[in-house]
Formats: structure tokens, sequence, C-alpha cells
């Protein structure tokens, strides 16, 4: 996402005010935010509505990641994660450690993130920066009305070096975490 477009306004003649994070999470926890938003580049986005195949996608990637609990990770179903200006709420996020080392504050990286999108693509792309600018070692876009994953790797300076798209009759490998294959046919599956 270019800079322009984070600052655009989006009504006319309207005015944003940004947020720090400390502000962020001082109006949420005083009721002044809804419950469904996420501080992404000092802004406050309302998130979409979760639809059945969205919530479907995410239990099969749960479940192809499950077995990566057992060697020291945490697997977080939409927990924030700290990326300087900004908190996404990824669909799911894989951190190190267990959730006893986030009980003060959220994880400010994570080996791994998915983001599910059936309607949200732009949306979910605009994370990307934030994803990078935190260190996320690998983050899966699951484009559901496509059938394809778009794979994004080794961040440095705000942005992924490395995207790879893989579509219908595809598997991909988790570089971030081995051991992990998610057959894409079985993932899109109706």
């Amino acid at each position: 996402m270019k800079t322009e477009e984070i600052s655009a306004t989006p009504v006319r003649n309207g005015r944003l005010y940004p947020l720090s994070l400390e502000a962020y999470h001082v109006l949420g926890e005083a009721g002044f935010l809804p419950k469904n938003t996420e501080l992404l580049y000092g802004l406050v986005y309302t998130k979409m509505p979760k639809s059945p195949i969205h919530e479907a996608l995410i239990a099969r990637l749960m479940r192809a990641f499950a077995k990566i609990e057992q060697r020291g990770f945490w697997i977080r179903l939409g927990g924030p994660i700290y990326c300087g200006d900004s908190e996404p709420e990824p669909d799911m996020s894989i951190v190190r450690g267990s959730e006893e080392d986030y009980t003060r504050e959220h994880p400010h990286t994570a080996e791994f993130v998915a983001e599910v999108c059936v309607t949200s693509h732009d949306y979910d792309r605009s994370k990307l920066r934030a994803y990078a600018t935190a260190g996320v070692k690998e983050c899966w876009l699951a484009l559901q009305p496509e059938k394809v994953v778009e794979v994004y790797r080794n961040p440095a300076n705000g942005v992924f070096l490395e995207k790879t798209v893989v579509g219908p009759g595809g598997q991909l490998n988790s570089q971030a975490l081995s051991d992990v294959r998610v057959d894409l046919d079985q993932l899109f599956r109706a």
C-alpha cells in the first residue's frame, strides 16, 4: 500500500485522526471503539464479517498446523500482533512459545500468519507491510474465490522479498514451519 493511499481521506471533506497504539488500547478498553476493529498504520478499521466458508478454511488451516504446538509454538486464532503503528489481527498466526509467554503483551512477530480472503483481498494485502515490518517469516493469503494461495516470505525493510502463487492442484509446504503440507484442493473443497 502506498503512503498516499494510507493517508487519503475516505470521505469527501472528512478528516481522519490517527491514533497511537496506546490511545487505541485505552479507547478500546474504555468501550469507545467497536470490538470488531484493528489498528493499521495509525488508523482504526472495522473488520469484515466472517462467512461460513471463511471459517471453514481457517479450521482446515488450523488442523494442518496442529502438530506444530507440540514443538514449542502457539497457534493463535485472530489474535493481534504488535507491528509498530499497527496491530493487525490475522485470521491465524503461529508464534514461538506458549500462551503463558504473552500474558502481558501481544507478540511482536510471528513465524507464520494466514489471512483468508473471501471478499477482502485488497484489505488483507494492505497488512503485508505491517507483517513484513514486524519480521513475520511467512504469510499466506488464501484467496477463496480464485482457489489460490499467495505466499510471502523473506521480510526486509517493510516488504516481503519473495512472493509465490500456488493454484488448484498444488501443495504448499511451509518454509517457516517444516513438516507442514497443505493440499490446495482439500483446503478449498466446497
